[in-house]
């Protein structure tokens, strides 16, 4: 559909009319002065005589190249098809415990032993691209927490960067978990109410950072942000050695009591992975979240058009100044010139 952005600058297409009828015209004069070049104005104003036949063909030009301006100056432009942009979903904010213990190799993935890290980035990378019309972010934290992606619709971008995300890149000898939600908090607090979710995978106990755990999850309840725990980690490896083998427990350091009630406070809930299938079915769960019906955003394609009729207007312009230019005067005063020249010589 075409638009007028500034419509009201229509309204100077009547003013030329209005400038030519109100000006008042200067009054007639006889020439009184002797010009020794007179012979060549002469010329010239009968070139002007004869020309007064283009003159309705001067001023249509110019009619049309005002009427143009004019319209240029109004900024024409073309809008398309309404285009409904996502408007529905959850602000999720995804934090990932890259700490040092990230990489125990107790989860087993087709009789393989792999670590927890890779078992995380292959199921949250799923969870990620599930999860179209929400808006995604992702902090990582070990001794210490980072925003590494903003919230965003990009699932794309966020799921590369958890990919990407190795340990190693944060010191990785700690694990501060109320600074993880503390960060969360500062993304989250800005967004639609009822719409603000975090999920915190870890397998160790807060012991880094300047905030404490449970004070993050109050603070976060303050805020309307549902906090949902995992803690992941198996309960027992099979560990052999020259002495036999014996089991052990890889996830003894794991604080489920604090993690069930950071969730708790928020309204949230605590998950145990012991293994992959675990891991899968607590996202296929959070995968249930209910949408949250924020208003419906719509955007229209714009094209400006304006370059057009100014582009027109400047064309026909230069059209007009070579129809007003009298060609024969100027090329035919030379030839006097040239004979006086030769004459002289």
């Amino acid at each position: 559909m075409l638009e007028l952005t500034w419509p009201w600058v229509l309204a100077a297409l009547p003013l030329p009319y209005f400038v030519y009828r109100l000006a008042t015209r200067a009054p007639r004069q006889d020439a009184a002065l002797y010009v020794p070049f007179f012979s060549m104005l002469s010329r010239l104003q009968s070139d002007g005589d004869s020309s007064a036949r283009g003159q309705g063909l001067s001023v249509a030009l110019c009619v049309i190249i005002w009427i143009l301006l004019v319209i240029a100056g109004a900024r024409p432009q073309w809008l398309g098809d309404p285009v409904q942009l996502p408007s529905t979903g959850r602000d999720l904010m995804l934090s990932v415990d890259i700490s040092g213990s990230m990489e125990a190799q107790d989860m087993v993935i087709g009789n393989r032993q792999v670590s927890r890290i890779a078992v995380v980035k292959q199921v949250i990378s799923d969870f990620v691209e599930r999860r179209e019309g929400d808006r995604l972010g992702l902090i990582l934290f070990a001794a210490h927490a980072y925003i590494q992606a903003p919230l965003t619709f990009d699932r794309e971008t966020v799921g590369t960067l958890l990919e990407e995300a190795d340990i190693g890149i944060i010191e990785e000898s700690a694990t501060a978990i109320g600074e993880s939600i503390g960060l969360s908090v500062k993304h989250l607090r800005t967004r639609p109410e009822n719409s603000r979710v975090l999920i915190l995978l870890t397998d160790g106990v807060n012991n880094s950072g300047e905030i404490d755990p449970q004070q993050a999850g109050r603070l976060a309840a303050m805020e309307g942000i549902k906090i949902y725990t995992i803690g992941i980690g198996a309960d027992q490896v099979i560990q052999r050695s020259f002495f036999g083998a014996r089991a052990i427990n890889p996830s003894a350091e794991l604080d489920e009591a604090v993690l069930t009630e950071i969730a708790e406070a928020t309204g949230g809930r605590y998950f145990r992975a012991r293994d992959v299938n675990d891991l899968v079915e607590i996202y296929e769960e959070l995968d249930r979240l209910e949408a949250i019906d924020q208003d419906e955003q719509t955007y229209r394609p714009t094209k400006v058009l304006f370059y057009w009729p100014l582009g027109s207007a400047l064309l026909l312009s230069f059209l007009l100044a070579l129809l007003l230019t009298p060609w024969r005067s100027l090329l035919g005063s030379r030839e006097p010139e040239s004979a006086l020249s030769q004459e002289g010589s």
